[in-house]
């Protein structure tokens, strides 16, 4: 019998976390030799939806076809890390709706002060300067999540104690001893 993937989907503003936080988590399954995929927002935007725009409708689209590529991998037993801000709750609900009981929703919560601060794209520089229109944040909302399976702070936790609580959440669901994901 084959096992049972899982959807990790890693939600928050740019600049939180979101995608070092999921290359550690894979880097450690593959290590236990699970098999991985990594949906980072910014590659999926490259390539699978760059036909999108930024509006709510676009950008629940993009949601949508992310989380119908993850339900794919997942339920042919892929541990699949989705890195992407997906701002709306009501998207990532329908997702986690599409994929059921081994969907994780994490959010990387970390002030948005914080994140401006990391900005190792510019893009907040842009934003604010109106070069960028409905940025994530500053002039398009964020919904952060209300009942999330997991809260990283990334602004007060290292990524090693995030990626650890990642794993022991991980271990739990998949009723699978800590040690075994965490060695």
């Amino acid at each position: 019998m084959q096992e049972q993937g899982f959807t990790l989907w890693f939600t928050g503003l740019s600049g939180a976390g979101k995608t070092t936080i999921s290359q550690r988590v894979g880097e450690h399954l593959r290590q236990q030799g699970k098999k991985v995929e990594i949906l980072d927002g910014d590659i999926v935007r490259q390539h699978l939806t760059r036909d999108l725009g930024f509006s709510k409708a676009d950008r629940d689209e993009n949601i949508y076809r992310i989380g119908f590529v993850a339900h794919l991998l997942c339920r042919n037993g892929v541990y699949v890390l989705v890195a992407a801000i997906s701002p709306y709750a009501d998207a990532r609900q329908k997702v986690r709706e599409m994929i059921g009981r081994n969907f994780l929703e994490i959010y990387v919560n970390s002030p948005l002060a914080v994140c401006e601060a990391r900005d190792v794209k510019g893009l907040y520089k842009k934003a604010r300067a109106g070069e960028i229109k409905h940025f994530t944040g500053i002039d398009d909302p964020y919904e952060p999540p209300t009942n999330p399976d997991l809260e990283c702070r990334t602004d007060r936790e290292t990524i090693e104690e995030s990626v650890r609580k990642v794993l022991q959440l991980l271990a739990l669901r998949a009723g699978q001893k800590h040690e075994i994901l965490l060695r």
